[in-house]
């Protein structure tokens, strides 16, 4: 079986002042301080997130 592709989401910018939508994105995907890095799973709910927030975060492939 093969392994599901991952992502690796870096929080580029704060949080604080952002639409109340956007801070639960950034909840969601595991994020809590400025430039902390996680992995996630390239699924759609994580997709629309990362595209939600995507000029606050960067993205690169696992």
């Amino acid at each position: 079986m093969a392994k599901p592709k991952e992502l690796k989401v870096t929080l580029l910018k704060s949080k604080y002042g952002r639409l109340k939508s956007h801070r639960g994105c950034i909840t969601g995907l595991g994020l809590r301080k400025i430039r902390q890095t996680v992995t996630v799973l390239d699924t759609p709910e994580n997709r629309g997130m990362i595209n939600r927030i995507s000029y606050m975060v960067s993205v690169e492939e696992a």
